[in-house]
């Protein structure tokens, strides 16, 4: 049984993989925009009333908060694929452990995302490339669940290990 999950972990990691980058490529993108595009304000200026820390000039109040987070599940979820090559590779209990770790970090914080790209699509008003970004992070929720069920499924027993006396015996 193990051996037939590891061709469906490794498909799930390599589009994973793909859809973390792509969502790490339009987060950075759009943290490149609200910098360039965010509030001037001048040393004899005061701030707006209805100031938002995390300003983002497109989408809505939404937008700034899934953006930070779709990016830090982006950078995080791209690692984790990283991590998930060298168990696919090895596939045993020892590789087994980081993998599933940072993976399910990698799910929580796409989780997270998730919440806050509901929250953004209920308030409207957005870029497309915005939709692209909620979509992928949807989208990865699922793939990165799937993808942690697979490798745990797959896993073997604990790691047998070889006791020796004080003479080396």
């Amino acid at each position: 049984m193990a051996d037939n999950l590891k061709p469906v972990a490794l498909f799930l990691l390599m589009l994973n993989l793909c859809m973390y980058l792509i969502l790490a490529i339009i987060g950075g993108w759009a943290v490149n925009l609200a910098i360039d595009r965010g509030f001037i304000i001048g040393p004899e200026l005061r701030l707006p009333a209805h100031f938002h820390p995390i300003f983002f000039p497109i989408g809505n109040w939404a937008t700034g908060f899934f953006v930070v987070f779709a990016l830090l599940a982006g950078v995080v979820g791209a690692a984790s694929c990283i991590v998930g090559f060298t168990h696919v590779r090895f596939w045993n209990y020892s590789s087994l452990q980081p993998a599933a770790s940072l993976g399910l970090l990698a799910w929580a914080l796409t989780v997270l995302a998730m919440g806050l790209a509901f929250q953004e699509i209920s308030f409207d008003r957005r870029n497309a490339k915005l939709g692209t970004m909620e979509a992928f992070t949807i989208a990865l929720s699922l793939t990165q669940l799937v993808y942690i069920l697979a490798i745990k499924a797959g896993g073997h027993g604990p790691v047998q290990v070889e006791r020796h006396n004080a003479l080396g015996r």
